[in-house]
């Protein structure tokens, strides 16, 4: 039993040390492939807003990229946050327990949706449906792209958040009920601030995988390199650039390496991102003991 023990343990340990190798390895390659292209572009002009790496001379200004990006996130939030949050206080302090344990797995079903068949309907149906509603020409822009995968962040800010204000002691409503407060004030005044650490925590967890979409992004933000006027303009966000212009590159050329330097600032953004929302969370759990 002993050996068997023994055994299972150095396999899990293997693992482990093979997953956080393999990252590690991952990441230094986007960074020397990536901090190669600034020994040739210096960050002046990287953070100009004209892209084009296939004139010349090549443009190299990744201004407009990352506007895309801020465009589609900015939308994908504000869709997501209300509608998360709404979810997860009708799960935690409204809904009976068949219907909560019924519900939350359907709600977390909705990030198993592929990525591309959701990319499909925003082609096929949302961005004719905004085209007549909003009557523009042309529908693959920011806010079909924000649209949808703000779709896909309501799982992790809804699952999270639930679980945040589950965690919460009954003494605080409890409390809160014997001093004359209704369950709603209970809920916004009591039980909302309370959980406030780990709500935020599920906010930037959302947020990191909304600045990482990529092929819901690339199918519907329409693909155009000019700097954004509007939600309404088409974009070209940093994954789907990234994704688009890749396969067409000379391995080590300049423009190989420009992409991996927005993968290198793309990667930092989400990294730090996704490090304060687990260290929110971790001081949460040990406030509440969870």
């Amino acid at each position: 039993m002993e050996l068997k023990e023994k055994l299972l343990e150095s396999f899990f340990f293997i693992c482990g040390i093979s997953a956080i190798i393999i990252l590690l390895a991952i990441t230094l390659f986007i960074a020397l492939t990536g901090l190669q292209f600034f020994q040739n572009v210096s960050l002046f002009e990287f953070f100009k807003p004209e892209w084009n790496p296939t004139i010349k001379p090549p443009k190299w200004g990744a201004l407009a990229l990352f506007a895309g990006t801020f465009y589609i996130a900015a939308i994908a939030m504000a869709i997501s946050i209300p509608t998360g949050l709404m979810l997860a206080i009708y799960m935690s302090e409204v809904a009976s327990p068949p219907v909560r344990e019924n519900l939350k797995p359907v709600i977390e079903s909705i990030a198993g949706i592929p990525t591309v068949v959701l990319g499909l309907f925003g082609i096929i149906f949302l961005a004719p449906y905004l085209s007549s509603l909003l009557n523009i020409p042309f529908a693959l822009n920011a806010l079909n792209a924000g649209i949808l995968v703000g779709f896909l962040a309501i799982p992790t800010i809804a699952s999270i958040s639930e679980d945040v204000l589950g965690s919460i002691p009954n003494d605080f409503r409890h409390a809160s009920e014997g001093l004359g407060a209704t369950k709603w004030q209970t809920i916004v005044r009591v039980v909302l601030p309370a959980g406030m650490g780990g709500i935020f925590a599920s906010i930037m967890l959302a947020l990191g995988r909304v600045v990482g979409e990529t092929m819901v992004v690339l199918m519907v933000a329409g693909m155009v390199r000019a700097f954004p006027k509007s939600i309404l303009d088409p974009v070209s966000p940093v994954t789907a650039t990234i994704a688009s212009e890749l396969p067409e590159t000379v391995v080590g050329d300049l423009h190989y390496q420009g992409l991996f330097a927005l993968g290198l600032v793309l990667f930092i953004i989400t990294f730090i991102i996704n490090l304060l929302a687990d260290i929110v969370l971790e001081r949460y759990k040990r406030r509440f003991g969870r």
